[in-house]
């Protein structure tokens, strides 16, 4: 396997055969190359679609009131249909089994003031459920608890690019910012991973800004996520029946696709789970394709090698060359030329797959990347299945008569 000579040669061989070296090489590199890009992109889309969902709870339902577009029990189409904390209640009395957290959310648009610094922004009101469902990470200070929305405090948690807008370098906790006309104490900042908008949000307690607002009861949305052990169809089930009470509470036609919207994340986590499932399974159908065309690749180009170095096999069996030291010639030749070439297509695409992705900032795209393991076995079982491919070949010339070798063309 390392005797001096029996390299020498192979890389005299090599040096002699350029072409043949580089439709050997190239064959493997580039099977390789297509390879990495293709599970490097389907990753990309994959990650896109689940990081729809990284900033919600994946068994999120969300409830939501809208004007009516079918008339029904007396009402006319066109009203407006509106929740209170009586909905929520209710939603928490004859639920209780299939409930796993709540919130209502009251949402209203703000200005924000800290000192010489002004912004626009959204706040929500919310309970603490809430930060469960949302998935909202406290990077500084507290999320809102049940005292404050026992006591209606008038606190306030800040995205970070509130943050950064109002209060830059300075440690916005315990500090107090004009919202409206209305002061409020800052406990806490969070980062959510869904998007800018998101982290442009405050979240106050909602029995706060409902006494702000004229004594209201009102609110906009309940949001909700269902028994985390409830399969698919049972989670359906659920939101299915949730939605014919609600709109049976409000006197909405069960035909009526707007008056009352429910919204479960479990049928379009489902549908993304099955989508990413079918780009795996196309991928890597694709990806033995591509490995079967390169091993046929390497075989044929090998057949080629050692038809074409018949003559020589010939001497070298006249001279005494057993059969096994004419096969190890072949074989590590192949070797070598095939391993090298793997690699060199795998490191190329791999740089290249890191190269392009820093500059992919898409949200129906992120982070193409694929496991260097699942590279290296792929080149591995490239190389061994092209060497196969020509090891019938080799051991066949390798049986020809010396006589037979020489004499052909």
């Amino acid at each position: 396997m390392f005797d001096r000579d029996l390299w020498a040669e192979i890389f005299h061989s090599i040096k002699k055969n350029k072409l043949r070296t580089f439709l050997t090489g190239f064959s493997v590199a580039w099977g390789i190359f297509i390879l990495v890009l293709l599970l490097a992109s389907v990753n990309g889309m994959k990650n896109g679609f689940v990081n729809e969902f990284k900033d919600d709870a994946t068994n999120s339902v969300f409830v939501i009131p809208n004007s009516t577009t079918l008339p029904y029990d007396g009402f006319e189409a066109g009203r407006r249909i509106k929740f209170t904390n009586d909905d929520l209640k209710y939603i928490q009395g004859n639920f209780k089994e299939d409930i796993e957290y709540i919130t209502p959310r009251f949402r209203k648009g703000i200005t924000a003031k800290y000192k010489k610094e002004t912004g626009s922004y959204t706040v929500r009101a919310v309970m603490p459920d809430h930060q469960k469902i949302e998935k909202t990470i406290i990077t500084d200070g507290r999320y809102l608890n049940e005292n404050d929305i026992d006591k209606k405090l008038k606190v306030a948690v800040i995205g970070k690019k509130i943050k950064e807008d109002l209060f830059g370098d300075e440690n916005p906790i315990g500090k107090t910012i004009i919202l409206n006309n209305s002061t409020f104490n800052v406990i806490g900042v969070f980062e959510d991973e869904g998007n800018d908008r998101e982290n442009r949000i405050l979240y106050v307690p909602v029995s706060t800004l409902q006494r702000l607002y004229k004594n209201t009861d009102q609110i906009n949305s309940i949001v909700l996520t269902y028994n985390p052990k409830y399969s698919l169809a049972e989670a359906l089930e659920f939101s299915d029946r949730l939605e014919t009470i609600m709109k049976r509470r409000h006197r909405v036609n069960p035909e009526d696709q707007r008056g009352v919207f429910v919204r479960n994340y479990a049928e379009q986590f489902s549908n993304v789970n099955n989508f990413t499932m079918m780009l795996t399974a196309i991928s890597v159908f694709v990806g033995i394709l591509i490995l079967v065309a390169g091993i046929i690749g390497i075989g044929n180009i090998l057949v080629f090698i050692i038809k074409e170095r018949t003559k020589e096999i010939g001497i070298r069996k006249a001279i005494g060359a057993k059969p096994s030291q004419i096969i190890n010639l072949v074989i590590l030749e192949s070797v070598f030329i095939t391993t090298i070439s793997g690699i060199g297509g795998m490191l190329f695409a791999m740089g290249l797959v890191k190269l392009v992705g820093k500059g992919i900032n898409s949200p129906a795209f992120s982070n193409p990347q694929v496991k260097m393991s699942t590279v290296i076995i792929a080149t591995s079982i490239l190389i061994i299945a092209g060497i196969l491919a020509g090891l019938i070949p080799a051991i066949k010339a390798a049986r020809v008569k010396p006589i037979e070798a020489l004499n052909a063309d």
